[in-house]
């Protein structure tokens, strides 16, 4: 059987180390599963989810120059249906009322929505201070903080007997 990326096969669990299974194929052909190719969620111990002689569903993910074939066992499952709670799309109140106004719906008031224009903030003006300017400023500070740092080393480094000034 010749293997294809994206194709989804039937394998069985050979071995389990930490950082995930070995799925031997048809054909006698070895693939590895990740740990994090297992399922949709964290999985601290793949030992809790597969064990050997297991039989999966995979998906080939890659298939290597040097013969190493990359399987996931979470794409080869349907999706699960996913629930929606009050994600995007979802435009219900509380009491099950749409919120959208519909065409023909001349009656109803319409949503509230802030009325004017966006006016974001004017950006900072540049200042007319010179590269030159700005790197001394920049290490006449660096400089102090250095200092600074260097002083409040020398302080812990007294004797524990010493007073401080």
């Amino acid at each position: 059987m010749q293997l294809e990326v994206g194709k989804i096969l039937q394998g069985k669990v050979t071995g389990i180390t930490k950082f995930g299974a070995f799925v031997e194929l048809e054909d006698k052909q070895v693939g590895m599963v990740h740990i994090s190719e297992v399922s949709q969620t964290y999985i601290d111990d793949i030992s809790e989810h597969l064990k050997e002689g297991q039989e999966v569903k995979v998906k080939v993910l890659t298939i290597g120059e040097d013969g190493k074939i990359s399987l996931s066992i979470k794409k080869a499952m349907k999706p699960a249906p996913r629930e929606n709670n009050g994600a995007k799309g979802d435009f219900k109140r509380g009491n099950g009322q749409n919120n959208r106004r519909q065409f023909g719906d001349r009656d109803q008031k319409p949503l509230n929505r802030p009325t004017g224009s966006f006016n974001p903030k004017p950006s900072q003006q540049k200042s007319n201070i010179s590269f030159e300017d700005m790197l001394s400023k920049f290490m006449s500070s660096s400089d102090e903080k250095l200092s600074d740092i260097k002083r409040s080393r020398e302080v812990n480094r007294r004797a524990p007997g010493a007073k401080r000034r």
